[in-house]
C-alpha cells in the first residue's frame, strides 16, 4: 500500500499544485484558485470599474489559464503569470466596451451566460450581503468611490501597490511597465487622493473590494465546473 503522506494542498508550494493541477487533481486547482482569488479579482476591478465585470473577467482569465497552464515555465512567479492574463482579459473587456455600439448594451447575453454558470437566486442578488455588510463601512465605501474616479492606469497602479500589496517590481512585471513608471503613477494617484482620502485611512485599504466568503467560493466552483470536474 502507498504510504507516502502528500503535502497538505494550504501550504503546498506553487510549483507543487500546478503539477497535481495538471494531473487533473481537482483540489490542487481549487487551492491555487482560492489562494490568488482576492488579488485577481482586485486586479481586473482596477481595470473595469465594476463587481460583477470583474467576476466575468476572473472567470474567463482562469479557464485561459488553466487551459495554458502546461506552458508556465516559471520564468515569472505564478502570480505573476496569472495577473498578466487576468488584466490581458480585463483590457479587452474595456476595449469592446469602448467599441459597442450603444443599441448592442445590455443584448449582448453576458448576464446570461454568468447565470448558466453561477447560480443567481431568482430575484438576483440579495438586497443585503452579509459579507460586504461586515467587510465594508461607509468609510470603505468612500475609499473605493474615490479609487474608482481614478484614471485607469493610475488606479491600476495603486490598487497593485497600496490595496494589495503588491511590490515595484511584481506591478511593473505585472503591467508590463518600466519600475520607474509605476513609480510615477502611484505618485499621481496619491496625490489626486490627497484631498479625498486623509492618512488615517491607510489602515483600512485592505478591506476595500473584498473578495472572500461566499463570493470566493462561487468564483472557485464555477471555474472548477468549467474546466469539467
Amino acid at each position: 500500500m502507498h504510504k507516502h503522506k502528500p503535502e497538505p494542498l494550504e501550504t503546498a508550494s506553487d510549483a507543487e499544485l500546478v503539477s497535481r493541477a495538471l494531473a487533473r487533481d481537482q483540489l490542487a486547482v481549487r487551492t491555487l484558485i482560492q489562494r490568488y482569488n482576492r488579488r485577481l479579482y482586485r486586479a481586473a476591478r482596477s481595470i473595469v470599474a465594476d463587481d460583477s465585470e470583474a467576476e466575468d473577467v476572473l472567470q474567463e482569465a482562469y479557464l485561459r489559464a488553466f487551459a495554458a497552464l502546461g506552458t508556465f515555465r516559471a520564468e515569472s512567479t505564478l502570480a505573476t503569470w496569472l495577473t498578466r492574463i487576468v488584466l490581458n482579459e480585463a483590457f479587452q473587456r474595456v476595449r469592446r466596451r469602448i467599441d459597442m455600439p450603444i443599441s448592442a448594451i445590455g443584448r449582448d447575453g453576458r448576464q446570461m451566460q454568468m447565470a448558466d454558470v453561477i447560480p443567481f437566486p431568482a430575484s438576483s442578488r440579495p438586497a443585503i450581503d452579509p459579507e460586504r455588510a461586515m467587510a465594508q463601512t461607509e468609510l470603505c465605501r468612500i475609499v473605493e468611490s474615490a479609487i474608482d474616479a481614478l484614471p485607469q492606469d493610475f488606479r491600476a497602479v495603486l490598487v497593485a501597490r497600496v490595496v494589495e500589496g503588491m511590490s515595484v517590481e511584481e506591478t511593473a512585471a505585472a503591467f508590463d511597465l518600466l519600475p520607474e513608471t509605476v513609480k510615477t503613477r502611484l505618485h499621481r494617484a496619491r496625490k489626486l487622493l490627497k484631498d479625498a482620502l486623509a492618512e488615517h485611512l491607510g489602515p483600512h485599504f485592505g478591506d476595500v473590494f473584498p473578495f472572500d466568503g461566499k463570493r470566493c467560493e462561487r468564483i472557485t466552483d464555477a471555474v472548477v465546473c468549467r474546466l469539467g470536474f
